[in-house]
């Protein structure tokens, strides 16, 4: 995988935990942990979040082809 999708997809996930805890306990990791939802930093990983969330769903369909294409390159070596 290239060095964006896993950066991506960390991001996706981290906008993912941060939905369920605030879903479950009406609690924001990123706020808490960067100084509020309205802290510059806190605003720029929801952004990244967001843009992450963009870039994970445009590639979907490409998905198997760049899976298997890292485990080819993987098994080569």
């Amino acid at each position: 995988m290239k060095i964006l999708d896993i950066v991506t997809l960390i991001l996706v996930i981290v906008g993912g935990l941060n939905w369920g805890l605030w879903g479950a306990f009406q609690f924001d990791l990123v706020a808490f942990l960067l100084g509020g939802n309205t802290a510059a930093l806190a605003r720029v990983v929801y952004v990244l979040v967001g843009l992450s969330a963009v870039f994970q769903a445009v590639n979907l369909r490409t998905l198997p082809r760049r899976l298997a294409a890292g485990s080819h390159r993987h098994a080569m070596a």
